[in-house]
C-alpha cells in the first residue's frame, strides 16, 4: 500500500492528463464545428463559445479553490450554457427562428437545471463529490476543465446551428417541429419526474427509503430518460442546418447518453442504491421489474399476497 505523500504525485499527474485532454477535445470539435459558421473579428463565433465555456471555468475555479468550496460548481455550470446561447444568438449576424429556438431550448433548459442544483446544494451544504479533491489544486482543476468540456460537447448541436452562416441556413421543416416536440417531451418528464423525487425526499416518512411511485414506477431514473430526450430534441432541431464537419454536433446527443449510461450517471446511483437498499427484497423486486432507463409505458403488475 502506498503512502499518502507517493499517491499524491500521481494523483496530480493523472489530473494534469486529464485537464489537457479535455482541452484537447474541446479544440477538436471547436475546429470541426467552426466550419461554414459566422466569425467575429475573424474568430468563428462557435470556437469563441467553447473558448468562452472553458474559460468561465477556469476563471470561477480560482475563488472555489481559495475558499475551497465547491458550491458554486454547479451553477457555474449552468450559467455558462446560459450566457453563451445568449451571447451567440445576439452576437450572429440576423440569427433566423432556429437560431432563437435553439437558444430558448439551451437557456429554459439551463436556467431550470441550475436553480434545482443550487436549491440542493444549498440544503445540503456541500457535494460530497468533492471532498476527497477540493484540497488538491491540480485535481480540483481537472473538475472545472472537465466541465467545461461538458459544457462545450453538450451544447454543440445547438451553438453551432445558431452560429451557422446565414446562406447556409434552411426554413423551419417538419424535422425542426419533431425537434421541438420531442425537447418539450423531454423537459416535461424529467421536470415531473425531480418534483416527484424532491417531494417524496421531503416527506419524514420517507427516511431512507426508496421512491417507487409517479413516473419512478416505470423507471428507475425518469429524470436521466428525460435528459436524454432533451438533447435528442435539440439535435433534431439543429441537424436541417448541419453540414460536412458540423455534423460533429451529433457528439451532443450521444455524449449525454455516454456520460448518464455509462459514466456519472446510473452506474454510481445504481451502485449507491445497492449498498444502502440491496439486501431488501422490496428494492430487489424493483430493481427486477422496473426498467433502468426508458419507462415501461404499462403499469407495474400488482403482487398478491395470500390472506
Amino acid at each position: 500500500m502506498s503512502s499518502p505523500t507517493s499517491s499524491t504525485p500521481k494523483s496530480s499527474r493523472t489530473s494534469l492528463i486529464a485537464i489537457i485532454v479535455a482541452l484537447m477535445i474541446g479544440a477538436l470539435v471547436a475546429l470541426a464545428g467552426s466550419q461554414g459558421g459566422a466569425a467575429l473579428g475573424g474568430i468563428p463565433l462557435f470556437a469563441l463559445a467553447v473558448a468562452a465555456a472553458f474559460a468561465i471555468q477556469v476563471i470561477a475555479f480560482i475563488p472555489a479553490v481559495i475558499l475551497r468550496t465547491e458550491r458554486f460548481f454547479d451553477l457555474t455550470g449552468s450559467l455558462t450554457f446560459l450566457a453563451i446561447s445568449v451571447a451567440l444568438v445576439l452576437l450572429t449576424p440576423m440569427p433566423d427562428a432556429r437560431s432563437w429556438i435553439l437558444a430558448a431550448m439551451v437557456i429554459l433548459w439551463a436556467a431550470r437545471l441550475g436553480s434545482f442544483l443550487a436549491m440542493r446544494v444549498h440544503k445540503a451544504g456541500s457535494d460530497g463529490r468533492f471532498d476527497e479533491i477540493k484540497g488538491s489544486p491540480v485535481r480540483f482543476l481537472q473538475v472545472w476543465v472537465i466541465q467545461g468540456a461538458w459544457v462545450s460537447i453538450t451544447a454543440a448541436a445547438a451553438w453551432i446551428a445558431i452560429s451557422t452562416d446565414a446562406a447556409a441556413r434552411a426554413p423551419i421543416g417538419w424535422l425542426t417541429v419533431v425537434g421541438i416536440v420531442v425537447w418539450l417531451l423531454g423537459m416535461t418528464i424529467e421536470i415531473v419526474a425531480d418534483a416527484q423525487k424532491s417531494a417524496f425526499r421531503a416527506d419524514p416518512r420517507n427516511k431512507d427509503e426508496f421512491i417507487r411511485t409517479g413516473l419512478w414506477s416505470r423507471s428507475r431514473h425518469p429524470n436521466y430518460f428525460g435528459e436524454i430526450v432533451i438533447w435528442v430534441g435539440v439535435f433534431l432541431t439543429a441537424a436541417p442546418v448541419l453540414a460536412g464537419w458540423q455534423w460533429v454536433a451529433i457528439l451532443s446527443p450521444l455524449f449525454v447518453i455516454l456520460l448518464l449510461t455509462r459514466v456519472s450517471g446510473i452506474p454510481l446511483l445504481e451502485a449507491r442504491a445497492e449498498k444502502k437498499w440491496g439486501d431488501r427484497a422490496d428494492y430487489i423486486e424493483y430493481r427486477e421489474n422496473t426498467p433502468s432507463l426508458i419507462p415501461r409505458l404499462t403499469r407495474p403488475a400488482v403482487r398478491e399476497t395470500a390472506a
